[in-house]
């Protein structure tokens, strides 16, 4: 393994500054709240570039990140690769995606350059009506409704690998899961970051069978360096291996997540109906411009890539490269595009299945000039207002659903040059904390708006329906320039995706950053709510100044996870953000 690693010293004093805009972005003093890394004593671990000539790929753990490298090293495709990270992901960081759970992948072909989007989110069950999450005329808390049957969606993630692999895998499919299934059997030692996870998540103790995986016999978080074992799971992917993704939802599996799903206290309503009709879908990217780049991902039902979209079409009448990239004038001017940006994903974006996204109209350069226009350079407007570019503002409600960030994401570039951008997630921390066959069952459906009406009576677009995809923030995006690709890049985060990776994009062609440095940068943005600042970081100094600019600002923990790789005239860049225990390996 051929990796040329570069490491620099901290620099975000002079970022503040704007200078030294080339020097490398040291961690923050303190991690990410509920997806924090805790590696380190205090803060996280600083990361370096890593460079490599051929193929990389770039995980959240280290672990996965070589069961992806063993792919590429033996040839494999850049969704080879994903498939067996991905797999390896939910045994060792179970608490943000898995099997249970959905994705949506992006993947450049290089041999036909054609850029295809799969989507793998997942349904609610076929008789889901849109008072799912409402009791006597008022919705149900956050963590009644994630902690129960009622949350699970139909898992997608299989079906979305499988529709891939078949259209650009190379190496047989049940080579993808030997990795998983000799560390579900041999064991893997528990990460300092599993251990703090599960010590904070109280409901786990609560499920029976997630306690038995998750705790000691006394009830307590198996330590740091524990060798955890998995057996039940191992079987899940030798018969997935061998059949393939219909031994999932089919047979004894099935069977197992509906029972699971139904015995629940709060039981849900899947049938294995609803399990063997799901399919994965392929769909056509959403693409726009900035400066001189083509930045492309996944379309609706996710609002992400929409989101980032818009943002940077509203950026772009701005000169951003004369912004120091932690200075009040960058932190303005993107919190404000945040909040015109999350004041239309509120009201427009649902399942297109279901609702008319006018996304076409939503990225039109026009309307994100008028949107622009909006942003006054010495004060905040507080709540935006959505915009109206199709006249039918009128009669939508806004959505009032939450997006808790435990997610993951995955980037590859193979020794073809096919690149692949993935973000796969079950929702919250350790997802509906139902635990069956050795994986967890998702808690997406929650992403669903709870109350199917706004205050006006008017009903909003995400509202929970039969065989209905919940709107999701994820962003996996794949940018190219001059038609070929460059840069891929993604994140979890919630609902907070659409900054992160709108920062990061902004980072690397604006502010002329690496890729670990844009992905190591201090965050902040708004949701079109309080302006967020990233918590033991230089950022706190502008808190005042935002204020006095009319701002409502939060200091806070950001747990993102983001991964990235750029393709320049020196071969691959990847990094891996300092929050998580990512790694990026490459020849």
């Amino acid at each position: 393994m051929r990796i040329r690693a570069k490491r620099c010293v901290a620099a975000w004093a002079a970022l503040a500054c704007g200078m030294a805009m080339a020097a490398c972005a040291a961690p923050p003093a303190s991690p990410a709240d509920e997806d924090k890394n805790p590696e380190g004593s205090s803060g996280y671990a600083e990361k370096p570039l890593v460079r490599a000539e051929r193929f990389m790929v770039a995980s959240a753990n280290p672990l996965a990140s070589e069961a992806g490298y063993d792919m590429l090293r033996q040839g494999g495709s850049a969704i080879d690769a994903a498939i067996a990270t991905q797999l390896v992901l939910n045994l060792t960081e179970p608490q943000s995606s898995g099997i249970g759970g959905g994705a949506f992948i992006v993947y450049y072909d290089s041999a036909t350059q054609q850029l295809k989007v799969y989507d793998g989110r997942e349904t609610a069950p076929s008789s889901a009506q849109p008072a799912r999450f409402m009791r006597d005329g008022r919705t149900l808390s956050y963590g009644a409704a994630v902690n129960s049957g009622l949350s699970v969606g139909v898992p997608g993630v299989l079906r979305a690998m499988e529709l891939a692999h078949k259209r650009q895998g190379k190496l047989p499919w049940s080579e993808l899961f030997k990795p998983a299934i000799r560390l579900a059997e041999q064991g893997f030692r528990v990460s300092p970051r599993l251990h703090k996870l599960v010590s904070e998540n109280k409901a786990l103790a609560s499920q029976g069978a997630a306690a038995a995986y998750f705790l000691d016999e006394r009830g307590r978080p198996w330590p740091v360096g524990h060798v955890l074992k998995n057996p039940d799971f191992a079987e899940v992917l030798r018969r997935v291996a061998k059949q393939g993704a219909d031994a999932f939802y089919t047979g004894a599996i099935a069977r197992g997540i509906v029972a699971a799903v139904r015995a629940h206290e709060t039981p849900g309503d899947m049938t294995l109906a609803d399990l063997s009709r799901y399919r994965a879908k392929e769909r056509e990217p959403l693409c726009g411009t900035y400066r001189l780049y083509r930045v492309c991902g996944v379309p609706p039902p996710s609002a992400g890539v929409l989101g980032v979209l818009q943002m940077l079409g509203m950026l772009e009448q701005f000169p951003m490269s004369q912004f120091a990239p932690l200075g009040l004038e960058a932190v303005h001017y993107f919190s404000e595009a945040g909040r015109l940006a999350y004041a239309d994903r509120d009201f427009y974006v649902a399942d297109p299945d279901f609702v008319d996204v006018p996304a076409k109209a939503l990225i039109d350069p026009a309307y994100l000039q008028a949107r622009a226009a909006l942003i006054d350079p010495d004060r905040s407007m507080g709540v935006a207002p959505p915009g109206d570019p199709v006249s039918r503002l009128a009669s939508l409600g806004r959505d009032n659903a939450l997006e808790i960030p435990s997610t993951s994401h995955i980037v590859v570039v193979d020794a073809e040059g096919d690149m692949l951008s993935m973000t796969t997630t079950i929702e919250s921390a350790f997802g509906s904390k139902i635990f069956v066959h050795g994986f967890l069952l998702n808690n997406q459906l929650t992403d669903f708006s709870h109350n199917p009406v706004d205050a006006q009576g008017r009903l909003v677009a995400n509202r929970v329906e039969g065989g209905k995809r919940p709107r999701s923030t994820m962003a996996p995006i794949i940018v190219f320039r001059d038609a070929k690709p460059y840069m891929a890049i993604g994140s979890p985060g919630g609902s907070a995706i659409m900054n992160y990776v709108a920062q990061t994009l902004v980072g690397v062609i604006d502010w002329k950053l690496d890729i670990q440095q844009a992905v190591s940068l201090p965050h902040y943005g708004s949701r079109n709510k309080q302006t967020e600042l990233e918590r033991g970081t230089p950022l706190e100094k502008l808190a005042q100044p935002l204020r006095a600019m009319g701002h409502d600002v939060s200091v806070h923990e950001f747990p993102s996870g983001l991964q990235g790789i750029v393709i320049d005239e020196h071969g691959l860049s990847g990094g891996a953000d300092p929050r998580r225990e990512g790694k990026v390996l490459g020849d």
